[in-house]
């Protein structure tokens, strides 16, 4: 994506502070997760992804430091890219502080909205195995076993990645900026009213659609652009000096 002459990214360099360094942040993290998985069999992620919240694993911190870990190359490059694109903007619209207030509640929001979801998908197997557990025929070893197997089951619930930061970005540009062209490949000029909708609307049926090996938390991007466009709707109606 690209803009119009109306506005171009500048370099690195003049990036404002809070983007600066979420960036500078995100890929350190990125960085060094991957030297500890492979030098030292240390997965990061353990600690610092947001686990759900009945894991033995799940810690309250993961809520801020999940939006600083990616699980791929590819993950980490295009959110970036798009922190890039869209938060150098917001934060001189609104300021560094409003800004990462508003960066750090859409991610909240985004964990929240994946735990619902989570929650639903989970609970039927959470509820058979419960029910394994207090069979009054089970041995002891059994029943330990049945709780770790649990344990192992909830853990596996991970979610990492700025994704639904940067949803709410998206939703915020859409709509203090919603006639600006974006350029989809460099190539195909689109309102970002119209992309906004479009990408929101393809999420939440991938995220309907979306089968087991799907590992995209698809309705944290939902939950991250509604609170993104909750939030920045409530601070227009609300602030005489938002900009």
């Amino acid at each position: 994506m690209n803009f119009n002459n109306q506005y171009r990214p500048s370099g690195f360099g003049y990036l404002p502070p809070v983007t600066k360094n979420i960036i500078i942040i995100n890929v350190v993290m990125f960085l060094l997760t991957q030297a500890l998985k492979y030098t030292q069999g240390i997965d990061l992620t353990t600690y610092l992804g947001l686990h759900y919240y009945q894991a033995s694993n799940f810690r309250p911190h993961q809520f801020v430091t999940y939006l600083f870990m990616h699980g791929s190359l590819a993950h980490i490059f295009f959110n970036m890219f798009a922190v890039y694109i869209f938060g150098q903007v917001l934060e001189q619209v609104w300021g560094p502080k409003r800004y990462l207030i508003f960066y750090l509640l859409t991610g909240f929001g985004a964990a929240l909205t994946q735990y619902v979801v989570i929650h639903f998908e989970i609970a039927h197997v959470i509820t058979l195995v419960d029910k394994e557990i207090l069979n009054p025929l089970l041995s002891s070893a059994d029943r330990n076993s049945l709780y770790e197997q649990k344990d192992e089951f909830l853990n596996r619930q991970v979610i990492v990645g700025a994704s639904g930061s940067l949803f709410g970005l998206l939703g915020a540009f859409g709509v203090l900026f919603p006639n600006r062209y974006l350029y989809l490949y460099f190539l195909f000029p689109v309102k970002t009213k119209w992309f906004v909708i479009f990408y929101g609307a393809m999420e939440l049926i991938y995220g309907i659609t979306a089968d087991s090996g799907d590992n995209v938390a698809h309705f944290a991007h939902i939950g991250g652009l509604v609170i993104g466009i909750i939030i920045v709707l409530f601070w227009r109606k609300t602030s005489s000096n938002f900009y």
